[in-house]
């Protein structure tokens, strides 16, 4: 070998080794994205969880990467997938579509932040011991859904007063369920009005609790939002037009796939929120130093095709306040 070559291959090495350390220093951050949900239905929220990444300073595919696991409404599945994200070193896990992926993320890692959606009261079940501070490696954005059962009730009761018994659906996997339905009941009872308790966590039995719903006769139907639920929305709004029953939820997407009425926080919303806490922890802010947001964001949402279908008339006082969509 002449000193020429020596002297070349040399530099080369120089020049070359600084690149490989850079890469090895600076690589694309990776965010684990949980949820009990399936993409299809989630594609909007998603994309709202990306322009919350976009306001903080990350675009996907430039400067952080996403890595999704859709439980698809089997929530057994979601420890699993937590740990399954763990394994590929990412730097922040996103828990959303219910408490159960948020407790299934908060039991695979205590060092890895995480930053949740959760409409059931995050100090209650167990996720952070404060809004304020959330000590440990916890945080997130809360739509506390259980505060708002009166009101919907209210609501649904000036909109369709002549229902008497009210039929609440509910899915006995997400752990909230009971609480929930002894809400529910309370304010219904201050109301003058009686509540049957319909259980369903497969498709086959929404389909069923409809049935039970004509039986027991019930006036309207009250659903407790859940990610199952979420994604079932177009069979569950269907279900409703074809009974011929009024119902209320939490959410507007329900009502956009057909649904007569919802009261409740905007997760499009949310889930920008979600992304811009994401995005600031990327940035080096730690979960403590981030309090738990509580959403201020709600909106009345009455679908007047589905109204006049079920020859409802919608009250002026309502209208003012709705947003009224056809």
């Amino acid at each position: 070998m002449d000193r020429r070559t020596l002297i070349g291959g040399a530099a080369v090495g120089l020049f070359a080794w600084p690149l490989v350390v850079r890469a090895q220093k600076s690589p694309i951050p990776l965010i684990g994205f949980l949820s009990s949900g399936s993409p299809a239905q989630w594609a909007p929220l998603i994309a709202a969880f990306r322009r919350g990444l976009n306001e903080a300073g990350y675009v996907e595919r430039k400067n952080v990467a996403i890595e999704f696991r859709w439980a698809e409404g089997n929530y057994e599945r979601l420890a699993a997938q937590a740990d399954d994200l763990l394994r590929s070193q990412i730097a922040v896990l996103v828990a959303t579509g219910g408490t159960t992926s948020v407790l299934a993320a908060k039991a695979a890692t205590s060092t890895v932040p995480i930053v949740f959606t959760l409409g059931a009261d995050p100090v209650k079940i167990g996720v952070v011991a404060n809004l304020g501070r959330p000590v440990g490696n916890v945080t997130g954005v809360s739509f506390i859904t259980g505060e708002l059962h009166a009101k919907r009730l209210e609501l649904l009761h000036e909109l369709v007063p002549k229902a008497g018994v009210i039929a609440l659906l509910v899915n006995p996997d997400n752990p909230s369920f009971e609480a929930n339905a002894k809400a529910v009941q309370d304010a219904a009872r201050s109301l003058g009005q009686q509540v049957r308790v319909l259980k369903a966590r497969t498709a086959t039995e929404i389909d069923a609790a409809f049935v039970a719903l004509v039986q027991l006769r019930a006036g309207a139907l009250f659903l407790v939002s859940d990610g199952f639920f979420l994604d079932r929305r177009e069979q569950i709004a269907g279900l409703t037009a074809r009974h011929a029953v009024p119902a209320s939820f939490e959410l507007r997407e329900f009502v956009t796939a057909g649904g007569l009425m919802s009261y409740g926080a905007s997760l499009v919303d949310v889930y920008r929120q979600a992304g811009i806490y994401t995005g600031k922890i990327l940035n080096g802010v730690k979960p403590v130093d981030l309090p738990v947001l509580q959403s201020t964001k709600f909106e009345l949402v009455i679908n007047t095709r589905t109204a006049k279908a079920l020859g409802l008339r919608i009250p002026q006082s309502l209208q003012v306040h709705a947003e009224l969509i056809d």
